[in-house]
């Protein structure tokens, strides 16, 4: 293969394959191997690390709807310049804009790692959630193909999973799937917010186009998966009117999607500066808008917030999309019922939110998950909607305070 005369040799030190690699590290990575950097892969540069661990326990307190997540890379060359997960790389002292695109940390030995922890006595079979906080699926996977290897050590041992990605590789991995599906509950999202070619380009320029994903949800459902969308983030002004969304919606509805969860765009601190620099550059008319619209913040004001999950359920319903369900990790688990209440858990009613609606504190949008994206544990499939007809366009004007 293409890839061999570069494979870790065995009983290679990393002082010795640091000095025959092309590139070298610059910094004190834990678990460094190598460094690397490859002509088919202009730009970036792969960090190969050894880890001790692979399963990551989510911080108590946490709004997300699962306690643990596998992340085989660290830094991702799908370079969205929206990226929440940016202020990660910092941790690993890269930096959140260009380092996050094009220095890729790779969990080398991650399968066999997690093999180990799964094998522990203390493991509970929880739902583990994959495309966290980076891509699994970004273009290392065609190098490293760590995905295989973590997919079947999960269900080999009883363990459900969800992938969110939006990687068009994962198409490699579907006869994969299929079979965990038979052992495991398994979710599959797709990450897809608008369908305007150009402009995914400008904002996500190393990822798979809109069509390419959109062939993927078809190609996920025909082979009898789930496959529920994030449709986030809606970008104003950008892929917010109601020709962008009504495009987005009838082509996710037209591809199959089991479901879709929408909302705007999320600038925490460590996207906010990379995302502003680009609005600037790009969208100079904007600019102001946005500073305005955000303020000091993270989140869009209240009023766009709303109104955006009016237009979003509106459309949503137009497509016979409404109506679909999100999932907590108990879903995946089955240690709850299927509504997902727990006396005494605040996760209990995310459910409820998944369609779209405004929540009045934003980080519970924040933290929902694509919705239709696990299969229906109790067998039923999901009807197909019809469009709401004879139905009147409500009024569609944003609030005029941006």
């Amino acid at each position: 293969m293409r890839w061999d005369a570069q494979a870790l040799e065995r009983g290679d030190s990393p002082a010795a394959v640091s000095a025959a690699s092309p590139t070298t590290a610059l910094l004190p990575l834990a678990g460094l191997v190598r460094t690397v950097s490859t002509p088919e892969f202009a730009g970036i540069t792969f960090h190969e690390v050894t880890a001790k661990s692979v399963l990551n326990k989510v911080v108590a307190g946490s709004r997300m709807p699962f306690d643990w997540t596998i992340n085989p890379y660290r830094g991702c060359s799908h370079a969205c310049v929206y990226c929440f997960a940016r202020k990660s790389h910092t941790y690993l002292d890269f930096d959140a804009g260009l380092d996050f695109d094009s220095q890729v940390v790779v969990k080398i030995n991650a399968a066999d790692v997690l093999r180990k922890e799964l094998a522990k006595p203390s493991w509970r079979h929880e739902h583990v959630a994959l495309g966290t906080n980076t891509d699994p699926y970004q273009r290392a996977e065609g190098r490293y193909q760590l995905m295989p290897g973590i997919i079947g050590a999960l269900a080999d041992s009883g363990t459900p999973l969800s992938i969110l990605t939006k990687g068009t590789l994962l198409a490699r991995d579907i006869p994969l799937l299929k079979h965990a599906a038979a052992q495991v509950p398994v979710g599959v999202g797709i990450s897809l917010a608008m369908t305007n070619e150009q402009l995914s380009e400008a904002v996500e320029p190393g990822t798979p186009g809109p069509r390419a994903r959109l062939k993927l949800i078809s190609r996920l459902r025909e082979a009898g998966l789930p496959c529920g969308v994030m449709a986030m983030p809606i970008l104003p002004w950008l892929s917010d009117s109601d020709e962008a969304l009504d495009s987005l919606f009838g082509a996710l509805a037209a591809a199959g999607a089991t479901g879709v969860t929408a909302g705007a765009l999320y600038l925490k601190p460590g996207t906010r500066e990379w995302f502003m620099q680009w609005i600037a550059r790009e969208h100079p008319q904007l600019a102001g808008k946005y500073r305005r619209l955000y303020g000091s913040g993270s989140y869009a004001s209240k009023e766009y917030r709303a109104w955006l999950a009016g237009r979003v359920r509106y459309f949503k319903d137009l497509h016979g999309l409404s109506g679909s369900q999100g999932f907590s990790h108990r879903d995946l688990s089955g240690n709850e019922a299927s509504n997902g209440a727990h006396s005494g858990d605040h996760r209990g009613d995310y459910r409820a939110d998944y369609s779209g609606d405004y929540s009045d504190d934003a980080r519970e949008e924040e933290a929902r998950y694509p919705a239709g994206s696990i299969p229906d544990t109790a067998g039923h499939a999901r009807a197909g909607h019809t469009g709401r007809s004879g139905s009147e366009r409500p009024h569609t004007a944003q609030p005029t305070l941006f």
